[in-house]
């Protein structure tokens, strides 16, 4: 089992009996034979159908709206999405207002992708809330962790983000970076380790 920690409150329970989807979210290994994998392969294929008409979309106003099919809520007008855009999920992710996502982007949000309001997201950019365990016995297994990026934080063209990473507020990933540890507010960060190389002044 699993135990909870909230103030003043212990709460013990068994995490299988606990929605795969809200398991997805709280992060940690998905056994390859869950017994309801199925449920989530079901969301993944009606994924990869609408993400077909997504990508063949010849205006914002149908992208907008054929990406907020996929992630389940609407997206805000003030929002700008290019195609082609690629996620193997969708459901997981929250997209802000005001926010930016050049072309070929890829999204991996099984473990749950955040972007705040006023985000800049550059060309072929990956984010990345999947990892598979290390013992090869257990390979196919999923490890997931949440991605967050805060408000009108800029990420520079092919960088990548990896599992469990915060993006601080107005901070810059350089292009091709590899982010492999949480980011401060108001940094610059470039490089693979992506290191930081500047503070901005505010």
């Amino acid at each position: 089992g699993v135990i909870l920690k909230k103030p003043c409150l212990i709460i013990t329970m068994d995490i299988e009996n606990i929605d795969i989807f809200q398991r997805m979210l709280l992060g940690g290994v998905i056994k390859n034979d869950d017994p309801q994998m199925s449920k989530v392969w079901q969301v993944v294929y009606q994924t990869i159908k609408l993400s077909a008409a997504l990508n063949t979309s010849s205006t914002i106003e149908e992208i907008r709206g054929r990406l907020s099919e996929i992630i389940g809520k609407e997206i805000d007008k003030s929002t700008t999405v290019f195609a082609p855009f690629y996620t193997n999920f969708g459901k997981h992710t929250k997209i802000g207002k005001n926010v930016f996502i050049n072309h070929a982007c890829s999204f991996l949000d099984l473990g749950g992708i955040t972007i705040e309001d006023d985000v800049l997201i550059g060309p072929k950019v990956s984010l990345i809330t999947e990892n598979h365990p290390t013992d090869p016995f257990q390979r196919k297994s999923l490890v997931l962790n949440s991605i967050l990026i805060k408000r009108n934080a800029w990420v520079g063209a092919g960088a990548t983000i990896l599992p469990g990473i915060t993006i601080g507020e107005n901070s810059i990933i350089g292009a091709g970076s590899v982010v492999t540890q949480d980011v401060p507010d108001y940094c610059v960060v470039v490089g693979n380790p992506a290191r930081v190389v500047k503070k901005i002044e505010h």
